[in-house]
């Protein structure tokens, strides 16, 4: 039997070079952002008086029929209540519905500082990362991960995430086999890279750069570097990327380069791959490389595919890694992302041919990475801002947060930071799982506060 040696092709969809065009324009902070949480003290409620009532005796009947504690006196008519053990909101607002003392009774709920990163390109552009309710060019994003709000808990740190891919543009080296220098891309000048431990399945050498620029735009969502003035933010900024080059300068790859690269992160400490690429057949030696790190504890992240089409491509397909199809503006699963059952979640992916928050350019993706040309090849030394459309981007969405998750529980096994993902996303389409949506858009505030 011929030896299988398939090839993943990787889509990547460029909209337009993005420096220059919008360079000096001022960052925009929205005065009217705003979240939904459905997050309250737990043993808390707030009561609210009538005018005129006598608040001392009011609330004194109400610590009485609620067996509860005043806990404070609120400066007008209400007041916080410490509830005795088994009692719910719904239970004391069904006990004081008769009080005619009583306005209102309601859940002591949390607020949170939003913590808005300093980068430029961060408003209006990465309309992906906000909050539910922040507005995006004064459209509300409705449909962004959460991020924002993750970020005042946790930032990545303490996790490694490998990125499988083209490479990534984590340093400056010349290759003297190939007499081609490679930079540092200038936003990822703060970002944490295992240096020691990249590597390159493609040239066989232990350095993974990036000729082609899908890696970096990919490395960017994860861990762009953050708060810096610069350019874009990451969702896990603070979490160490270990590159991994599986795929040549075409953006495509062998299956014995791609199992190597899984078995490499494992073996080096990866917590989670990011795979944003992706390929027809099922292989064996595929599966094993991926059984081998879900084994040890991984977290698999996959890219679905961009054909549209409903089936999932491998290594996506596989039950161990988590499967991921792309949304866009509006939380609709773009026209180009497979699906199927065995889908997992979705995430932001983009769609260059739609302008939904109407500011000036198609709604992808965008992040830093190497120049991009149609008549050139693509050049390691020189950098833009790029929009990036596919279920290539929407997966370091998931990556992202899976880090999140376990920067916070870094006790969680990769079937608790899965069941976190899961439990905590947003459903899209039909209520409850469905093939087009999975168990819906990722939610990184959620997941963190996810709890076994």
């Amino acid at each position: 039997m011929k030896k299988l040696l398939a090839v993943l092709l990787v889509t990547v969809f460029v909209l337009m070079l993005f420096v220059g065009a919008k360079g000096s324009e001022p960052l925009f902070v929205s005065e009217s952002s705003s979240v939904s949480y459905e997050e309250a003290v737990p043993d808390e409620v707030i009561v609210g008086f009538k005018e005129g009532v006598n608040l001392d005796v009011a609330r004194k009947n109400v610590e009485n029929v609620i067996n509860g504690k005043l806990a404070k006196k609120g400066l007008k008519n209400f007041a916080v209540f410490k509830l005795p053990k088994g009692i719910s909101v719904n239970a004391v607002k069904a006990i004081l519905s008769h009080d005619s003392n009583v306005e209102y009774v309601e859940p002591n709920y949390v607020a949170h500082a939003f913590s808005v990163p300093n980068d430029p390109y961060f408003s209006p552009f990465q309309w992906n990362f906000y909050d539910y309710g922040m507005l995006s060019n004064g459209y509300a994003s409705k449909y962004g991960i959460q991020a924002v709000s993750s970020w005042n808990i946790t930032r990545g740190a303490g996790v490694k995430v490998a990125i499988i891919d083209t490479g990534v543009a984590y340093e400056d080296y010349f290759d003297p086999v190939k007499g081609q220098q490679y930079k540092l891309a200038p936003d990822l000048a703060n970002t944490k890279f295992d240096t020691a431990n990249a590597h390159d399945f493609v040239n066989n050498d232990a350095h993974a750069n990036d000729d082609n620029g899908h890696g970096t735009h990919v490395c960017g969502t994860i861990a762009q570097s953050t708060n810096n003035s610069l350019g874009c933010a990451g969702i896990a900024y603070e979490a160490t990327i270990l590159p991994i080059k599986v795929l040549d300068a075409s953006g495509s790859g062998t299956y014995d380069a791609i199992a190597n690269g899984i078995i490499w992160a494992a073996d080096h400490g990866a917590r989670v791959i990011n795979m944003s690429l992706g390929g027809s057949q099922g292989s064996t030696t595929l599966y094993n490389a991926v059984k081998y790190a879900y084994d040890k504890g991984v977290v698999i992240v996959c890219a679905a595919g961009n054909d549209g089409r409903p089936i999932l491509s491998y290594p996506a397909a596989y039950s161990e890694c988590i499967s991921v199809g792309a949304t866009r503006f509006d939380g609709k699963r773009v026209r180009y992302s497979n699906y199927g059952t065995g889908l997992t979640l979705v995430a932001p992916g983009g769609d260059t041919s739609v302008d939904q928050n109407k500011d000036g350019y198609g709604d992808g993706i965008l992040q830093q990475t190497i120049l991009q040309s149609s008549t050139s090849p693509a050049d390691p030394t020189q950098f833009g801002y790029y929009f990036f459309q596919g279920t290539s981007m929407a997966t370091p969405h998931v990556v992202g947060v899976a880090s999140l998750v376990l920067s916070v529980h870094p006790e969680f096994s990769n079937v608790q930071v899965k069941q976190a993902l899961i439990s905590t996303a947003k459903d899209l389409g039909k209520a409850g799982y469905d093939k087009y949506y999975g168990y819906g858009l990722v939610n990184a505030y959620g997941a963190i506060n996810w709890k076994p």
